[in-house]
């Protein structure tokens, strides 16, 4: 059993929770591409079997979001979740708020919050952070592709969408954002919308699932990858299977490989006419 369940997780419980119902169900390993904080929801694709190992080429691809930022407050964690540092701050009006946006689009360096998984010294950032050591990590290039204001919620509530490249940290750019405008300012809610081909309207919640109606709901690993596809003959796939590689007169690049028999495999890449099998997805 190989491919993918588009979750759409939800607020308040783990991606690995999610994640573990889906291995019991399908009892084969699973794994997500790309997590979500406990309080964000939205879409989690959960590879099943082979198909996780996709897992770096998901993380790269282009998500978005829709965020809920309050102003006039900063807590530790960057979220609503944490400790309140500070309240009361100045609240910005609509149009002050869009005529800075277009400062954080593009290539941009952030700085992720203290309270994350990102490393310092083999220790992770939260368990510093939770034990009370000073620190604050380095900056990191991340990509956005637009940040666009919605709605005005309240009083000091704003929703965004965004959307961004693998990496970015949506609490850091409340935080700079309120910062950019003389104030501060939390990240109140989070749902990712997309995660590369996956869309929340095809989502699923975890709890509708059951060992009776779970293939129903996989996506074949095929059917979610952007590669051309390349089908060798019976006598060369025999050969690229064993390891050997064949003569190819496609263009260098990566393919989805599909066996002499017509069905899908994995990868294969071609590099200067040479056409080798690169990962087994099926």
């Amino acid at each position: 059993m190989t491919g993918f369940i588009n979750v759409n997780k939800e607020q308040g419980v783990s991606s690995a929770r999610e994640v573990a119902r889906i291995k019991f169900l399908a009892k084969t390993p699973c794994g997500h591409m790309g997590t979500l904080d406990p309080m964000a929801s939205g879409v989690l694709p959960v590879a099943i079997g082979n198909a996780a190992r996709l897992f770096d080429y998901f993380l790269s691809k282009e998500k978005t979001y829709v965020a809920v930022f309050k102003f006039g407050v900063d807590y530790d964690t960057l979220d609503v979740t944490g400790n309140l540092l500070l309240g009361g701050g100045r609240i910005p009006e609509r149009t002050e708020i869009e005529s800075v946006l277009s400062e954080f689009v593009g290539e941009i360096g952030q700085i992720p919050p203290n309270y994350s998984a990102k490393s310092v010294n083999g220790r992770r950032g939260y368990q510093l952070a939770r034990a009370g050591v000073d620190f604050e990590l380095p900056p990191k290039t991340v990509k956005i592709k637009s940040v666009k204001l919605l709605d005005r919620l309240s009083e000091d509530e704003y929703s965004f969408e965004i959307e961004c490249g693998g990496g970015t940290y949506i609490r850091s750019i409340a935080r700079d954002l309120g910062k950019r405008l003389g104030t501060c300012a939390a990240m109140s809610s989070l749902v990712r919308t997309q995660s590369g081909p996956f869309t929340i309207e095809n989502s699923v919640r975890t709890e509708t699932l059951t060992c009776e109606n779970l293939d129903g709901y996989i996506i074949k690993t095929q059917d979610v990858l952007s590669f051309n596809s390349i089908y060798p003959s019976e006598a060369e796939a025999k050969k690229l299977l064993n390891g050997l590689s064949v003569r190819c007169d496609k263009p260098d690049g990566t393919y989805k490989f599909f066996d002499g028999k017509g069905a899908f495999y994995g990868l294969a890449e071609v590099k200067s006419s040479i056409l080798k099998v690169k990962t087994k997805l099926c």
